[in-house]
């Protein structure tokens, strides 16, 4: 767009509220106050953040789970004015020192769960947040029109702004934002805008895009704040775009405590990044996408709607293939100073399909996730057509998980002649047919045919195909691939209890940043029993939960590992690098912890979240149940496929001698011992996290974590008395 076009569009906008504040220096990671914006009557205000704030709940998520609580009763709804999006970055948030620390934690009500959902994001937009002297932004109420929220941390001015004539996309109010804000070239590195799109106006997945603008190729970039429909909450509330502008940012901006302390831990770390990465798993060059050919390799990568773990043309879609075709030279992080600059994109792609066939844009990406959900899982192997539903569901403001797992799902439910043409609109939703999964893609943007009922997701889609289709319920529960409302990543769990539990009792529904413990129980062994398994479902939730708590990333956590880690006692953990972790914390905050003391402070958050699940009417054991096909196979072809495998654990297993049963018999022995075996190790998670057999914590554990606040003492008694 042109200037004038630029400066027509702002001098439309109606200032609805304006609010002024004083500037001021982060202190030891925080900057002790959290903006609210409520967009009903257009209130902004400043929230002090306490001492006992930061000592209970630390920062990212933590504090984005107490201002909800505090927002939110029992009875609210996600699309009720009351609920709330709160993005915080946490006080290791924004540090140039150390890699992988420009995240930010985006808490909300969630449409397809219906409780409490968090999701992490890159981008540049949290720190410079904070820089722009906030701990976390609350937005609260609904506007009546098209908003944009403007936060000038130079000039120590926020407002509320009527919107009318920007996009809503997210590549085009992206551009558009910058070029608005930003009064030089220069200052376009200084914004960074949250938004949605127009396919979260029409389905209930919708994710939140981040921006941060690209200085070698001249553009703005975004990472997605995906999981749970919070793109969707977005746009309920009317807002185009969320804006901050800070310039001056510098690597001491935080003001840690000891700054030559944390240099010393980064350098460290970077030095292992830049020798080792091309040795191990080659971040830099590939990204997440190395993944595809291990998981491939390992029975592990979903295809078919979580079928099968392996597939022929797998190798299409592998890590060498976006190698190849990944444009920018190195360093490419989604934040500065990141060293692991696994933020790959491919330049110059010309749209073939939708509203921008014909434009030549970046897509960004994809990541390993996008590519097995979209790809492999729907049995899509062409790469172009994944670069067409990667850059559509983005600027769409549609979650590339979500919408993978829920397109298996469909083609699943359309072989198995649940549905047909004339209930799809004319679309063939086999698999394999990626010309379907697009136009399915872009009805969800337009808001119109089929993509009105699949955008709903897995969970409403299937009772609406069993309500109007006949669809049976029991056996679309077994293939529909979510929990607790929510799809899930792309990881096949059948011979990985531990995965499963990782899955089935992760806080927010199945996303994989709470544990990832596959390669420990399934291809190392090293969780024989249930105690085991309980073990590494405390320690690692926990360990993982920490890295939302303090705006990190923890692909340099275990993505890159010392050479003698193999060595230590406990590999698994990467002993050097939770160090490098207790130093960086220390460092910034001036608070001294130990490695214990961090995977307490994720233990208070984690089990505050769950008393607020249980406070909007879920938390309890039901709803940690799992769909069937993560534990086994729900068809006669899935047995078959792997016949000897199940027949084998049959006789070990199960001892149960497969020998004269048919295949539908031994199915019946396998599943049930493995849903009595999930229900063991539910047992012995709870009893290591001091929960009750309902899955409740106790008022004796909520008291050694020091959140024995009334409400929720009360709110706990009332559950189990």
């Amino acid at each position: 767009m042109s200037t004038k076009d630029i400066q027509e569009m702002r001098q439309a906008h109606e200032v609805l509220a304006e609010f002024d504040y004083e500037l001021g220096e982060v202190e030891k990671g925080y900057t002790n106050r959290t903006l609210y914006v409520n967009l009903s009557d257009n209130t902004i205000a400043s929230k002090p953040v306490t001492q006992q704030m930061k000592d209970i709940f630390t920062g990212g998520k933590g504090f984005g789970l107490w201002l909800l609580w505090n927002g939110v009763t029992g009875d609210t709804k996600w699309n009720d004015p009351e609920n709330e999006i709160v993005i915080s970055s946490g006080p290791i948030g924004g540090t140039t020192q150390y890699p992988g620390s420009g995240k930010s934690l985006v808490v909300s009500l969630s449409p397809t769960t219906h409780s409490v959902i968090d999701s992490n994001v890159g981008g540049h937009f949290g720190p410079l947040l904070k820089f722009a002297g906030w701990d976390a932004l609350e937005i609260q109420g609904k506007a009546e029109r098209d908003v944009i929220v403007f936060i000038d941390g130079n000039a120590g001015k926020v407002t509320i702004e009527e919107a009318p004539e920007e996009a809503v996309d997210t590549h085009l109010i992206g551009e558009q934002m910058m070029e608005m804000f930003a009064k030089t070239d220069r200052e376009k590195r200084d914004i960074s805008t949250v938004s949605a799109g127009s396919g979260a106006d029409h389905t209930l997945i919708g994710c939140l895009n981040f921006s941060w603008y690209d200085v070698r190729r001249k553009s703005v970039r975004f990472k997605q704040a995906g999981r749970g429909g919070i793109g969707t909450v977005l746009r309920d509330k009317k807002i185009k775009a969320l804006v901050v502008k800070y310039s001056g940012r510098k690597g001491v901006a935080n003001n840690p405590a000891d700054r030559k302390r944390i240099s010393k831990v980064g350098s460290k770390i970077n030095k292992e990044i830049r020798d080792y990465d091309a040795v191990q798993n080659r971040m830099r060059n590939v990204g997440t996408p190395y993944l595809v050919s291990i998981m491939n390799d390992y029975d592990l990568l979903p295809v078919y709607n979580f079928r099968f773990g392996s597939h022929p043309e797998a190798e299409k879609i592998a890590g060498d293939v976006w190698e190849k075709r990944f444009t920018q030279d190195l360093p490419d992080g989604c934040w500065l100073g990141c060293t692991m600059s696994c933020s790959h994109a491919v330049d110059g792609y010309e749209l073939r399909t939708g509203p921008y066939r014909g434009q030549v844009v970046i897509v960004d990406g994809p990541e390993y996730e996008t590519t097995a959900g979209c790809g492999s899982n729907c049995g899509i192997f062409d790469p172009d057509a994944l670069l067409e539903i990667n850059f559509y569901c983005d600027t769409y403001g549609i979650d590339t998980i979500s919408f993978g797992t829920l397109t298996a799902f469909v083609m699943e439910c359309y072989e198995a002649g649940i549905l047909n043409e004339e209930i799809t609109g004319g679309l063939e939703l086999s698999f394999g047919n990626a010309v379907a999964a697009i136009e399915l893609l872009h009805q969800m943007g337009r808001g119109e045919g089929f993509g009105l009922i699949a955008g709903q997701g897995i969970r409403r889609v299937t009772q609406i195909f069993a309500q109007e289709y006949g669809g049976d319920p029991q056996f679309m529960h077994d293939i529909g691939m979510e929990a607790k409302g929510l799809e899930y990543s792309e990881y096949v769990t059948k011979e990985s209890l531990a995965q499963q539990g990782g899955y089935g009792l992760a806080s927010k529904g199945p996303q994989h940043d709470e544990a990832w413990l596959i390669f420990m129980d399934m291809v190392n062994n090293q969780l024989p029993t249930f105690e085991d398994k309980a073990e590494a479902l405390h320690y690692f939730p926990m360990w993982r939960t920490w890295f939302g708590l303090c705006g990190l990333c923890k692909l340099p956590w275990n993505d890159i590992v010392p050479p003698d880690n193999a060595e230590t006692d406990e590999p698994p953990k990467i002993p050097e690098h939770v160090q490098n972790y207790v130093e960086l914390f220390s460092g910034v905050t001036g608070r001294e912890v130990t490695k214990e003391d961090l995977i307490t402070m994720s233990e208070t958050v984690y089990n505050f979240q769950r008393v607020f699940n249980l406070k909007m009417g879920f938390g309890t054991r039901e709803h940690d149940a799992i769909p069937y096909r993560s534990m086994g196979p729900v068809t006669v072809q899935e047995y078959e496929s792997r016949a000897e495998r199940y027949d084998k654990q049959l006789k070990e297993l199960v001892r149960d001698d497969a020998e004269g049963k048919t295949t539908e018999e031994k199915m019946a022995a396998l599943r049930a011992y493995r849903e009595e075996q999930y229900e063991k190790l539910i047992d012995a998670v709870y009893k290591r996290r001091g929960w009750t057999p309902n899955g409740i914590p106790t008022p004796e554990t909520l008291k050694r974590l020091h959140i024995d606040f009334p409400d929720m003492v009360e709110l706990v008694r009332r559950h189990i008395e």
